[in-house]
């Protein structure tokens, strides 16, 4: 049974439980994880600092992307549309489009992005993070192989 949730989207406060995952400028901090929702669906906040590395041109095989941002804005782009979200717009990418996003501008982006289902979640940014701080140059056939576990595929 999915419990019922209730989140103030305003007013975003980091609680002492929230686990902040940091992936180079960008951080994400799960507010439903999944587990709460029978795997339905997870939800993040996302920030995303100025001129950040971002993940490159991807696409998931089985999970939904909407994403709507909270401050700043983001350079969205959802196969061969590309718009920029200022704070309260919404963008959505389907399963199987090819999306990427950047923080063009000189203030950092803060957006909530929900995934649905929850087959991308923390343990997707974990071992992301895992992957990108192991020390040296990120290994591509590690991150590849992430990627593929969590239903995840590059743009070709």
């Amino acid at each position: 049974m999915v419990k019922s949730l209730y989140l103030k989207v305003e007013g975003i406060m980091e609680r002492e439980t929230d686990e902040v995952i940091a992936i180079g400028a960008i951080t994400m901090r799960f507010l439903v994880d999944g587990t709460t929702t029978d795997g339905h669906m997870a939800m993040a906040e996302m920030v995303v600092q100025p001129q950040a590395k971002v993940p490159p041109p991807h696409r998931h095989d089985d999970v939904d992307e909407t994403i709507r941002v909270i401050e700043g804005a983001l350079t969205y782009r959802v196969d061969d549309e590309v718009r920029v979200l200022q704070a309260g717009d919404h963008c959505f990418s389907p399963r199987g489009s090819v999306h990427h996003f950047s923080n063009q501008g000189d203030v950092p982006a803060r957006a909530l992005v929900v995934f649905s289902p929850a087959s991308i979640g923390p343990a997707y940014f974990r071992d992301v993070a895992n992957v990108l701080g192991a020390g040296g140059p990120p290994d591509p056939h590690a991150f590849s192989a992430v990627m593929a576990r969590h239903g995840i595929a590059l743009a070709t």
